[in-house]
């Protein structure tokens, strides 16, 4: 089992490797006493909570500008401008020189050239 989870350590796996901690600005957090275990099982609960909220106020929040009308992500290009990068494509010129001339990015150029 490793300490580290997405490139963090993991205060819950702190014992397992000989590791105690005790907080200098939060007196409770403490591993060194009996109840150590009990208190970061009962922070890991808290910040596994606090998760599920951002999570349910993010999701309230897009489905509230949905409901409202409001286009989420990327705006999207018009199906003409899409075509007219297809000819451009197909006459001979380049990502670089059809991006200059429609003042778009070359990425943007080459994804509307995908299938």
């Amino acid at each position: 089992m490793t300490p580290f989870f997405g490139g963090y350590f993991r205060l819950e796996n702190a014992p397992l490797y000989g590791v105690n901690y005790k907080s200098f600005t939060e007196p409770y957090l403490d591993s060194l006493g009996p109840f150590g275990d009990v208190i970061v099982s009962m922070l890991a609960t808290i910040a596994a909570q606090d998760l599920i909220k951002i999570s349910e106020n993010t999701t309230a929040a897009l489905a509230k500008k949905r409901a409202a009308g409001m286009q989420l992500g990327a705006p999207r290009k018009s199906a003409a401008l899409i075509e007219q990068v297809r000819r451009l494509k197909a006459s001979g010129a380049s990502n670089q020189a059809i991006a200059q001339a429609l003042q778009m990015s070359p990425s943007t150029v080459a994804k509307y050239l995908l299938p």
